[in-house]
């Protein structure tokens, strides 16, 4: 008999263990902050590795372009099978005079060639492939931006649809509780069955929405882990109940923005390298009119001699050092149009220039006013809400006093949910314009 008594015993220590466990989990769970999601971003986003790879190329580049300015050298060898030797003396027709060669041969030697000078195209080429460099430091830094304010907009959404979930869960329990309330006031006949249907109908309305907001939980958690390069399941949990700090945002002026935005914007700053490199082309192509002088230097052992005369069946070693000097004329008249197109392409990329300048201002004039208007927003909400709430609680003791209509409650505590949502959303619009602002000027 002792022994059935201790399984109920049993499965209650059992059952507070795994409930001990389950809070222990839930406590271990970490909390994932924006900045700390940045972090992960930065490290583990495939957009942002694949910028890490084209920087890695361009770093190569660069080195490949140094390698060329040490000498060339080359060792090599042949062996060979010779004809005879024939010399025609008295002409092609004419009985040859045979001289004895060997039947094969070999040779063995280096050559060494170092530029001197070319007009400085060597280092001007490894100038061309920093600045190509530089550009795609700015294309990953733009690319950065881009990422972190994706990440942002993610991130405010989870936090948007979680205060949604427990502001229709709350409604939702409310609700259960005020039907409850009026199926009383119902069965005591002071209220009409209609008034038990209208708010069955909110509850199931409610119930929905609720069924769908936690479907878009799960699709931006999913969408989250994969911008910040974490398995598509993995549990992401934000601090969403605590809120967030609205910064100061009336500090800075528009015209201070766009100052930042002409010294640290990356898309200028790529504008510019363009312009830069169009510069060097030029002076590159220019530099095809430059004479190109050379160190050269050879030596090689050939067996048998047959490349002087008296010929021999001997091993022979010969060799030459000097100072060559090349000048193609045809560059005279050929780089005329290479020049000028060169010169065209330097005019477009400060065009371009002027052009991505005038875009940034007007983007972060943009932005700057949508901050502006989202911080409009924000009090205008908030005032908005303080008033709702007080009409949901006038209302809903005139209705309990038979003084006003359930259609009247229903329409008031909508506008309080509504009021509710609308301050959440404009609180995360306020936010994420301002982080917009600082990925566009750059300092994000």
């Amino acid at each position: 008999m002792k022994r059935y008594k201790s399984i109920p015993i049993l499965g209650a220590i059992l059952l507070l263990f795994a409930q001990s466990l389950h809070a222990q989990d839930a406590e271990t769970a970490r909390v994932w902050s924006l900045e700390e999601i940045w972090k992960v971003a930065e490290k583990n986003n495939r957009q942002l590795k694949l910028s890490d790879l084209n920087l890695q190329q361009s770093n190569l580049e660069v080195l490949q372009a140094k390698d060329r300015l040490l000498p060339e050298l080359s060792i090599g060898g042949d062996v060979k099978l010779n004809t005879k030797f024939l010399i025609y003396d008295n002409g092609l027709f004419s009985s040859p005079q045979d001289v004895p060669v060997k039947g094969y041969g070999y040779g063995v030697g280096y050559n060494l060639n170092f530029n001197l000078f070319n007009g400085g195209k060597d280092r001007r080429n490894i100038r061309m492939k920093q600045e190509e460099e530089t550009h795609r430091q700015y294309e990953a830094d733009l690319q950065k931006h881009s990422v972190k304010y994706n990440v942002a907009v993610a991130y405010f959404d989870l936090y948007k649809y979680l205060h949604f979930r427990d502001f229709l869960a709350a409604e939702i329990a409310a609700e259960k509780k005020q039907l409850s309330l009026i199926e009383s006031l119902h069965k005591n006949g002071i209220v009409l069955k209609s008034d038990v249907l209208r708010t069955s109908v909110k509850l199931s309305q409610l119930e929905l929405n609720l069924s769908a907001i936690k479907k878009k939980i799960d699709v931006t958690t999913q969408r989250l882990n994969i911008l910040t390069g974490r398995d598509n399941e993995a549990e992401l949990v934000i601090p969403y109940k605590a809120g967030f700090e609205m910064e100061p945002l009336k500090d800075s002026g528009y015209t201070d923005y766009l100052a930042i935005a002409i010294l640290q914007s990356p898309a200028y700053k790529m504008v510019n390298s363009d312009i830069k490199l169009s510069e060097l082309n030029i002076r590159q192509i220019r530099a095809t009119l430059s004479p190109k002088i050379s160190l050269y230097s050879n030596y090689n052992y050939t067996y048998p001699q047959i490349s002087f005369y008296p010929y021999s069946n001997d091993l022979w070693g010969f060799g030459q050092t000097g100072i060559r000097v090349q000048f193609s004329i045809d560059n005279l008249y050929k780089s005329k149009h290479s020049i000028a197109r060169a010169q065209a392409v330097n005019n477009q990329a400060k065009e371009k220039a002027s052009i991505q300048k005038d875009e940034i201002s007007i983007q972060v004039k943009e932005a700057y006013l949508q901050q502006q208007q989202a911080l409009e927003s924000v009090e205008t909400v908030e005032k908005n809400m303080n008033k709702t709430v007080e009409t949901v609680r006038v209302i809903r003791n005139s209705y309990l006093n038979q003084e006003s209509l359930l259609t009247d409650l229903l329409e008031a505590e909508n506008a309080l949910l509504e009021a509710k949502f609308n301050l959440t959303t404009a609180q995360t619009n306020l936010k994420l314009s301002h982080i917009r602002l600082l990925a566009i000027v750059g300092i994000l």
